[in-house]
Formats: C-alpha cells, sequence, structure tokens
C-alpha cells in the first residue's frame, strides 16, 4: 500500500514539472517572437531562422498560438523583401489562425499587417479598412497602446488620401494618448505624419517643426533609415519657402543616406524631389535629367511586380484550361456511355423489328455524324476565342504599362509650367490648366477602361467577411462630405434602427457606394440635397442613395448600365464623366451576386436601390 501511495506522489508532481517546464519554454518563444519584432530589413534573415524555429518547437510543445506568431514572422520576413504578395498571404494565415484560437490581440496585430501591405503596394483605400478594424478592436479592449498604433496609422493614411483634417485629427488624438499615459514609444512616425498633414494644408512652418524634431532625435540615435525619411520631408518644406540652400543640403544627404541602404525605390523619390526642386529654381534640363533618372528606376520596379502579377495569371490561365480539358473528359466519357446504351438497345430492337432497327441505325449514324461535326466546330471555336482571349490578355498588359508614361510625362511638364506662370499671359495660364485637366481626365478614362476589360478575362476572389453595414455606410458618407460641401450640397445617412450584418467583400461593396454617391453628386445641382438610407430585410439589405439632381429621360433608362453608352442627362456643373461608372457598378453588384434598380424623373432626381442577399 505505501509502495503504491509513493508512486502516486511521483507521478503527480511529474504532471507538475512538466506542465511548469512547457510554460516555461512557451514563455521563451514569445520573447523570441517580441525580440524578432525588433529587427529591421537588415536583419530579415535572423526573422526567418525566428520563425521556422518557433513553428517547429510550438509543434512540439503543441502550443497553437505558435503557429500564428510564426506566420507573421514569415510575412514580415517577405515584406522586408518586398514581396508583397507573398507577405499578405501569410499576414491572411495569420488573421484566419487568430481568429480561429479567437485572440483579439493576435488578430489586430494581423490586421494592422495587412493594411501596411497593402499600404507599401499603393492600396490606401484597403488599409484604411484594416487600420479602422484595428483601431476598433483596440478602442473596445481599451488597449492604450494598441490605440495609439492603430490611430497614428490611421492618420498615416489619411494623409496619403488627401484628408489632412482627418488624418490631424487621429494623429493628435495619438500623440495626446502618448503624452496622458506617459507611453514610452517612439512619436517619429506621428510627428512625420503630422508635419505631413500640414505640408498638405500649405502650413509651411508647422510642418518643419515636427520634421526638425524628428531629424533631430534620428540624429541623435543614429538611425539611418528614419533619417532619410526626415531628409527628404524637410528638403521638400524648404523647396515650398524656396529657401533652395537649405533645399539642396537635405536631398543630397537624402540621396547619400538611400544609396548607403542600397534602396533604389528611396533613390528614385530622391531623384522625383529633385526634379521638383530644379523646375522651382526654373532649372528645366535638370529637372528633366532627374525626372528621367526616376523614371529609369521606378519603371524597372514596376516591370519586376508586373512579371511576377503575369505569371501569376498565366498560372492561373493554365489551371483554367485544365479545368475545361477534364470537362470535355468527362462529357466524352459521358457520350460513350450514350452510344453504348443505344446500341444495346438497338440490338434488341433487332430482335424485334428488322425494319424498325435499319431506320434506328440509320437514325443513330447520322447523329453521331452531326454531333461529331458539331464538336470539331466547337473545337475550332475555343480555339480561336483562347488565341484571340490571349492577345486581349497581352494588349491590356501593354496598354496598362505604355499609356501610363505619356499621361505621367504630360502631368509632369504641366506641373512644371505650373509652378511658375507669372511670365504667361492669361490665355497661356487657361490653356495650361486645360493641359492638366485634359491629362487627369484621359489617366481616368484609361484606368475605367482597362477596369471594365480585365473584369471580363478574370475571375476575382471574393475576400468574404462580415461588415456591420450602419457604420460602414456612415464612413462612406463621412468621406463624400467634403466634396459635396464644394457644390453647398446636404447628404444625409438614415441608419436601420438595429444592428444589420452582412457577409460580403467589403472592397467590392465600399467601390459600388462610391460610385453612386460620386455620380448623385456631380448630377446634383448647387443647393440641393441627397439621402442615403439602409432598409433591412428577413433575406436581404437594400442600400439606397436618391439625389434632387438633373434626373435621367425614360428612353434612357434601358442603356443607364450599358457599356460605353452615354445619356442625355449632364453634369450639373461640367464635371468630367467617362460613362463607365454605372456599368462597373452594375458588374460588381452582379458579382455578389445582388441587383440594382433606378427610378427616376427628369428634373427631380433619381433614385439607386442596391440589393444584396445575406
Amino acid at each position: 500500500m505505501r509502495g503504491r501511495i509513493a508512486a502516486l506522489y511521483l507521478l503527480f508532481f511529474s504532471l507538475i514539472f512538466q506542465k511548469a517546464s512547457a510554460q516555461e519554454d512557451t514563455a521563451c518563444l514569445k520573447l523570441l517572437y517580441d525580440r524578432a519584432l525588433d529587427f529591421n530589413s537588415a536583419k530579415a534573415d535572423s526573422v526567418l531562422y525566428y520563425a521556422n524555429h518557433i513553428e517547429s518547437e510550438a509543434r512540439k510543445l503543441n502550443f497553437d498560438k505558435g503557429t500564428v506568431l510564426s506566420l507573421r514572422l514569415k510575412g514580415i520576413y517577405q515584406e522586408f523583401r518586398e514581396e508583397y504578395d507573398s507577405a499578405i498571404s501569410f499576414y491572411y494565415q495569420a488573421l484566419e489562425q487568430a481568429r480561429v484560437l479567437k485572440t483579439n490581440e493576435y488578430e489586430s496585430s494581423a490586421l494592422s499587417d495587412l493594411a501596411m501591405a497593402y499600404n507599401n503596394i499603393n492600396q490606401p483605400q484597403k488599409a484604411k479598412d484594416f487600420f479602422k478594424e484595428a483601431f476598433h478592436i483596440a478602442t473596445a479592449r481599451k488597449e492604450v497602446a494598441s490605440i495609439f498604433i492603430n490611430g497614428s496609422n490611421l492618420g498615416s493614411i489619411y494623409n496619403r488620401l488627401g484628408y489632412p483634417d482627418s488624418a490631424l485629427f487621429f494623429l493628435e488624438q495619438a500623440e495626446n494618448i502618448a503624452q496622458e499615459y506617459n507611453l514610452k514609444t517612439d512619436l517619429h512616425s506621428v510627428h512625420n505624419n503630422i508635419g505631413n498633414a500640414w505640408f498638405h494644408k500649405k502650413q509651411w512652418n508647422k510642418a518643419l517643426r515636427f520634421f526638425m524634431l524628428n531629424y533631430a532625435a534620428n540624429l541623435a540615435n543614429g538611425d539611418r533609415e528614419m533619417l532619410w525619411y526626415d531628409c527628404l520631408n524637410i528638403g521638400d518644406v524648404y523647396i515650398e519657402k524656396r529657401r533652395f540652400d537649405s533645399a539642396r543640403k537635405y536631398i543630397d544627404l537624402s540621396f547619400d543616406l538611400a544609396k548607403s541602404q542600397g534602396s533604389k525605390r528611396k533613390e528614385a523619390d530622391v531623384h522625383f524631389l529633385d526634379a521638383k526642386y530644379y523646375s522651382t529654381r526654373g532649372n528645366y534640363k535638370a529637372a528633366y535629367y532627374s525626372f528621367q533618372n526616376w523614371y529609369n528606376l521606378d519603371t524597372a520596379l514596376i516591370s519586376r511586380r508586373m512579371l511576377t502579377t503575369v505569371a501569376e495569371l498565366q498560372e492561373k490561365y493554365n489551371l483554367k484550361q485544365k479545368e475545361q480539358k477534364n470537362g470535355m473528359l468527362e462529357l466524352e466519357i459521358d457520350r460513350q456511355k450514350l452510344v453504348k446504351r443505344n446500341i444495346v438497345l438497338l440490338a434488341l430492337g433487332i430482335a424485334a423489328l428488322a425494319v424498325s432497327a435499319f431506320v434506328s441505325l440509320l437514325l443513330i449514324r447520322r447523329k453521331n455524324s452531326l454531333l461529331k461535326k458539331q464538336n470539331e466546330l466547337i473545337q475550332k471555336q475555343n480555339n480561336k476565342l483562347a488565341r484571340l482571349n490571349a492577345e486581349k490578355n497581352s494588349l491590356i498588359s501593354v496598354v496598362s504599362h505604355d499609356l501610363n508614361g505619356p499621361f505621367t510625362s504630360i502631368k509632369m511638364w504641366s506641373q512644371i509650367l505650373l509652378s511658375d506662370v507669372s511670365n504667361f499671359t492669361a490665355d497661356q495660364k487657361k490653356a495650361l490648366y486645360r493641359i492638366q485637366s485634359s491629362a487627369d481626365n484621359g489617366e481616368l478614362l484609361i484606368r475605367d477602361i482597362l477596369y471594365i476589360e480585365k473584369e471580363e478575362i478574370k475571375h476575382h476572389t471574393l475576400n468574404l467577411e462580415e461588415l456591420e453595414v450602419n457604420a460602414f455606410l456612415d464612413d462612406i458618407v463621412h468621406m463624400y462630405q467634403p466634396q459635396a460641401q464644394q457644390k453647398e450640397i446636404s447628404i444625409s445617412y438614415t441608419a436601420s434602427e438595429k444592428l444589420v450584418l452582412l457577409i460580403s467583400d467589403r472592397y467590392i461593396v465600399s467601390r459600388i457606394c462610391e460610385n453612386l454617391l460620386s455620380n448623385a453628386i456631380k448630377f446634383t445641382p448647387r443647393g440641393k440635397r441627397i439621402g442615403v438610407s439602409l432598409l433591412d430585410t428577413a433575406d436581404a439589405v437594400h442600400i439606397k442613395v436618391e439625389d434632387e439632381g438633373v434626373g435621367i429621360a425614360p428612353e434612357d433608362i434601358p442603356y443607364l448600365f450599358s457599356k460605353y453608352r452615354k445619356i442625355s442627362s449632364m453634369p450639373t456643373e461640367g464635371e468630367y464623366s467617362t460613362g463607365l461608372g454605372l456599368s462597373i457598378v452594375k458588374r460588381l453588384v452582379e458579382e455578389l451576386n445582388g441587383k440594382i434598380v433606378c427610378k427616376s424623373e427628369p428634373g427631380k432626381g433619381s433614385l439607386f436601390t442596391v440589393i444584396l442577399q445575406k
């Protein structure tokens, strides 16, 4: 008996020791993860090593959160290497795993990582959505540090989208939180973005104050990567202040820093600012050479990304071809089964009625002959369509790359000329503004045409997520308030009385609503009203946009959503319209398996209703 009791005690203490040891090991993995987060791009290989080590050890310890840590570090490694597609893939996996484990801390981190990655590939609208989601999670959990980080990031994105007032709101809130709670954090990013917001508002001295604060701090810390941003920003401010000697000093410093870091992207940005410096001083020849240097570097970077994208599209196309071949093989097998069954029936028929069997045989032979001819014709048409589709893909790739250059050059030269118009006559100034406007309109038209044509040749993968529609629509209406105020138009939003949840693609729903609101503002006279409302039914969500605009003639309604078809109604103040907006809206609505209807009366306004199934 005593031996059994001793054995039980030994087993009990052994289990306690193993549990304590496992907890100690998982704590070590978390410390390694925290250490890797402090690495910069120069230590990218170390980040990958830590990610693989954490993944391996977490599997041994049955530490499920280790998967999230490893996936996030792998995404950071790919982002350091500027492989943004791979980085985004790892971040999405980390987000999915965090939601499975219901760990809000890691979910918020994954959302922020995705936002930063989308910002780096020039998709600031998508980045803003992820940052806002992370900000709401942090606010709900009252995590002061996370509120600070996501608030400062939101300010940065609003700066990029051209909303400096919204940017200052979030940035100053983040700065106040850091001071109120005495957060031991680096305010470099916040000060940099506050400076950019004041720069957009043309408050040069206020912008310079924050840029100089960062410059002094990073100079003392020896942070050469951040010094590059500071020098570039300070040089830009001095150009606007016409203090060219000071501007030259900081532009040269930023160029030296970019060279020492081996970053072609940073070198390209310095050349672009150099072109602005020379054009502002009237040295257009030097400005041209700087612009050429920027264009050559920037084009090389874009070409590498384009090759990667083309390879991915080719892989998807090959997969689609294999699926079609498998489908045709299944059809052929079914056809052969049908023929065999007919032969059996024919044999039975011959035994009963020879004449009937003879007639049936003739009919079957004729049917097979026709079927063979039809199959050959279908095959030829499929081959022809495949060749045309490949030529179309190639043409779109060439157009999307080659047409961007001329329009960029036109806009650049017009901006150079507009930077100093003191020697131009009134007619010459007017002509320059028309050139600038025409280049913008041409670029917009090409972008819309390319979007329409590309959507016809690719299969869009929906990124489904749960949307709180009331808050979602309120954000979009708020974003278009400044544009409406320029025409003295009042926009109101009538929310549903209860919480409305919809599983859909955030980006596509956002594009639908933005196109409808933009059209409503264009076709509504000054001083009128626009109303946005939400109706929640048992099986669908109804989003309505109603204006007091010029309305649409009854004969134009059937062609309202047709591609490249312009109707008789015109924007109220001569705004530019490509005629593609509603065609894009209809395509996006149908992609979500929804529908859109329009009711309109000339002179009184229009009502567009988007119906999305739950």
